[in-house]
């Protein structure tokens, strides 16, 4: 048979913009040479044959083994997870490159589904690990350090142990698990696939919605126009997919006895829901002193009575219409990661060199940016879509971050590196905040710092208020869900509740803005996500404050901090920084440094 071609196209097709250097494209061969590779063919059989054998020696077992006994099985159960860890990031990262080849989309489905039924068998050990008494838990890690080291992760899995249902229904529900997939991909391949023009020129969604941060007005506004009017013609889909998955999420929520929408994602988050509320709380109780005054400030700028949907992105006037090309974007975050410290650009450099990035926009290519881990035993994927606008450069900054955070999490191993997504948007965020001061620093002229002061704000502003506002939106949505089922207008209204509020007096709302939260992919793929992007940044401009007032030893912290990957706690995580995430008050002191980033921009007024 032969091998599935991997199209090849031009980096600046159907973009609009211009050279942007040679950009770099994923190599998946340190995952497998082929979607025919031998080495995939041995992988699946491996993982079939070890589900098989790991529930043959431990199913109705569990509770009577001795330390080293369990810690065999979770070494056994890592290098499981391992294995089909492996062959799903190829799968998924491979479509992701073309999600409207009907091929990858196959080639997905067909092992999405093959390794959920392989891995099926396994849904005993954390059900039975959850049924077995805290003191013997305890005796256990007390007989046996190196078991003891896996406590944060089983008291992870323990935390659901108040909404588990019955072994048999556990198995139902996770072979049903692909149906959810399914909808998810039907998602992404609507969005990829969608068509818009605009000027006579062709663009696909990343292109479009670049134009919103073109210095042409008239051009903005008519990529608004265009994305509303697409967006329009296909909102049914998008509709269906909402309502598909809230009803899912409502009937899985019911069946386990969750109190509300949002448990689950605490749960998985290690994160209390009343650390979650004051960070809401906070957020926008701070609206009027972060988004609306920095948007009226803005609005200002621009000259304008009323700014507009297009314009909450739109460069300032004084701002040069620049395209960075992909040398300079990678010597700036590299320059600025090596300045906090040289060990961070060293870890960062193989992303540039080895094939570790995908930065070009092409046809088909799935939107947005993303840092995927893999697994422990291979390294992260980074995925851009790369523009070349300053913007981009700081997206290049965040993933490469998630990237770095990857990296050093890995010693951990399969159950412990993963980090909570609260603390996931650690490194990412810091990352932005040391590409940031670096360009700050070296400023030519107290216009050039304006502009990347009021341009850092805007990121800040998205971050926080912006997501957060996304989390109000979720929350109502899957409330209102719980009602019966929603029309298009129905999600629209409640799209638009959020955004004045969000916004501010600044802002007029064109007709068509309704319908845009429908391409916002963490509302399908991770409800309730959207929420780490504000506790992530909170948590940074907090830590970045601790760096200013005492560098002194803060690196050696900071590493150790992403080492442990989510083998720790939040509050054992923050506090050597001398933090704390719990306290109401740590919120306002995050929030506070965007404050004082436009209370120089109004200084700059006078």
């Amino acid at each position: 048979m032969l091998r599935t071609p991997t199209p090849v196209f031009d980096a600046n097709a159907k973009t609009g913009t211009k050279d942007l250097g040679d950009l770099p494209e994923w190599d998946l061969t340190d995952l497998y040479a082929s979607d025919e590779a031998a080495e995939l063919k041995r992988d699946l059989d491996w993982l079939e044959a070890a589900c098989k054998s790991f529930a043959a020696d431990y199913e109705g077992k569990l509770g009577d083994l001795t330390a080293e006994q369990f810690l065999e099985a979770i070494h056994r159960h890592e290098k499981i997870e391992n294995i089909g860890g492996r062959i799903m990031s190829y799968a998924g990262l491979r479509y992701y490159q073309l999600t409207t080849d009907a091929q990858r989309a196959k080639f997905l489905s067909d092992h999405q589904e093959k390794v959920t039924i392989y891995t099926t068998p396994l849904v005993f050990f954390t059900l039975e690990l959850n049924r077995i008494e805290d003191a013997k838990i305890d005796a256990l890690f007390e007989a046996n350090a190196d078991l003891a080291r896996y406590k944060p992760a089983i008291r992870r899995i323990r935390a659901m142990k108040p909404y588990q249902l019955s072994d048999e229904m556990e198995k139902f529900l996770h072979d049903l698990g692909v149906v959810g997939d399914a909808w998810e991909r039907l998602f992404d391949e609507t969005i990829a696939g969608l068509e818009f023009e605009v000027d006579g020129e062709p663009l696909n969604i990343e292109g479009t919605l670049n134009l919103l941060t073109e210095q042409d007005r008239a051009k903005r506004e008519a990529a608004a126009k265009e994305l509303a009017a697409v967006f329009a013609e296909n909102i049914k889909i998008f509709a269906r997919v909402h309502n598909t998955q809230a009803k899912e999420k409502e009937i899985m929520d019911r069946w386990r006895g969750m109190p509300t929408a949002q448990t689950g994602r605490h749960l998985s988050n290690d994160v209390e829901p009343e650390v979650v509320e004051a960070l809401r709380d906070a957020v926008v109780a701070a609206y009027p002193k972060l988004s609306h005054r920095y948007y009226e400030l803005k609005r200002k700028w621009l000259g304008l009575d009323k700014m507009q949907v297009w314009d909450r992105n739109a460069p300032l006037p004084m701002e040069a219409t620049r395209i960075v090309n992909w040398d300079e974007a990678t010597e700036t975050v590299m320059n600025a990661y090596n300045a906090f410290d040289p060990r961070m650009s060293e870890i960062a450099k193989p992303f540039f060199t080895d094939g570790w990035i995908d930065a070009a926009v092409k046809p088909g290519k799935a939107p947005g940016a993303f840092a995927h881990p893999t697994v422990t035993t291979v390294h992260p994927y980074v995925m851009l879509n790369y523009l070349g606008k300053p913007r981009d450069v700081m997206t290049l900054a965040h993933e490469l971050g998630h990237g770095v955070h990857q990296v050093l999490a890995a010693d951990q191993g399969e159950m412990l590196a993963s980090t909570p997504l609260t603390l996931a948007e650690t490194a990412s965020v810091f990352g932005e905040m040391l590409t940031f001061r670096r360009m700050l620093d070296n400023a030519k002229d107290d216009a050039e710092k304006k502009v990347l002061l009021a341009s850092k704000v805007e990121d800040m502003i998205n971050t926080v208020v912006r997501q957060i506002a996304f989390y109000d939106f979720e929350c109502k949505l899957h409330a209102a869900r719980r009602g019966g089922e929603l029309t298009p207008d129905d999600i629209n209204t409640l799209w638009m509740s959020v955004q004045a509020e969000s916004l501010g007096p600044a802002f007029e709302f064109m007709d068509g803005y309704e319908t845009f939260w429908a391409y916002i992919p963490h509302f399908v793929h991770s409800p309730f996500y959207v929420y780490a992007y504000a506790f992530g940044d909170g948590l940074v401009n907090a830590l970045y404050a601790v760096y200013e007032e005492n560098p002194e030893g803060f690196q050696d912290k900071y590493f150790d901090m992403l080492k442990a990957g989510g083998s720790k706690h939040h509050k054992d995580l923050l506090a050597p920084f001398g933090l704390d995430a719990s306290d109401p008050k740590f919120w306002d002191k995050g929030l506070s440094m965007i404050s004082v980033f436009i209370d120089e921009l109004e200084a700059m007024e006078d």
